[in-house]
């Protein structure tokens, strides 16, 4: 590249002849914007930056960038009517528009993050229909430790979702422990029509209250300060138990709130101590659905 840049160098000094020197130009100002382009692709950015994705879409707009310098400088040096190069720069202008849009909206979506803490590190979010724990937060991508899934409640799969920043800009974002570090969670125990309902609700709320104790009293911190930041009406954080009639059975639904991140955990030691607590009662029992087939055509449903 450099040594024809330097063969038309040569002719045109010879030669004195206008078309040889824009050539020479031209070859010399591909050469060199090669030469840029491979440093910052191929030394700097495999340095620097070292998720593949975000490499490739590093040097995706270098390489776009790099031909909008390349065309800029090529038509000042081919084209010599002012009213041409204005038409010339509106076409490259729409071009680029068109090429970095997506480029250009994960950037934005990045300040957005930083400006506005839609999001940060250590964050339990859903996004556009994925769950996850932030990472880290780049200056294209975002990056999550995917929980649900395959897998039951809010846990860990294992997998990494890497997500342009630009679903800030359009999409959806639920932040789990934006401002507060707690959810509301629900226990529903059916119970049959036989059972003492009015002491299970006691038991049950003795149980509950016991296990959630330390977090109500910081859910009831946390609405405070929320109600400060916010318009929000105050909410209760105290367990409840809520009474429902179905055909079957009593159902309850035992209300408390939970860490957002360990609602499994919790929701299974408060489950595994309703259950020793029925079992240990004669006054209340679990009430069921159940299906018995008799002889060959007879179907009875026994509801118990």
């Amino acid at each position: 590249m450099f040594s024809g840049a330097f063969l038309f160098w040569f002719l045109n000094g010879y030669f004195e002849e206008p078309l040889y020197f824009k050539i020479f130009l031209s070859l010399l100002l591909t050469g060199m914007i090669l030469i840029v382009y491979a440093i910052l692709t191929q030394r700097i950015a495999k340095k620097i930056i070292k998720d593949r994705k975000t490499q490739f879409t590093f040097n995706k707009g270098i390489l776009v960038i790099s031909a909008v310098i390349f065309l800029f400088f090529i038509i000042q040096i081919w084209v010599e009517n002012t009213e041409s190069l204005v038409i010339s720069y509106g076409i490259i202008a729409a071009g680029v528009a068109i090429s970095l849009q997506d480029l250009f909206r994960n950037f934005v979506g990045g300040i957005i993050i930083a400006l506005t803490s839609v999001y940060k590190i250590g964050d339990r979010v859903e996004v556009d229909g994925s769950f996850g724990d932030i990472m880290d937060v780049g200056i294209m991508n975002t990056t999550m430790m995917e929980i649900k899934g395959w897998v039951d409640a809010e846990q860990p799969t294992g997998r990494i979702i890497i997500m342009p920043n630009s679903i800030v800009i359009s999409g959806r974002i639920y932040n789990y422990t934006k401002d507060h570090n707690f959810i509301w969670d629900e226990i529903k125990v059916p119970l049959s029509y036989e059972s003492d309902w009015k002491l299970a609700i006691n038991n049950f709320m003795d149980i509950v209250k016991t296990e959630t104790g330390e977090m109500t009293i910081q859910a009831e911190k946390e609405v405070d300060r929320l109600g400060e930041k916010y318009y929000l009406p105050k909410k209760v954080t105290e367990p409840a138990v809520y009474v429902k009639l179905t055909d079957n059975w009593v159902e309850l639904g035992i209300r408390y709130v939970s860490d957002s991140k360990s609602r499994r955990i919790l929701s299974d030691i408060l489950n595994r101590k309703i259950l020793d607590d029925i079992a240990a009662s004669d006054k209340y029992n679990i009430a069921s659905e159940n299906m018995e087939i008799l002889g060959k055509h007879k179907i009875e449903i026994i509801r118990s």
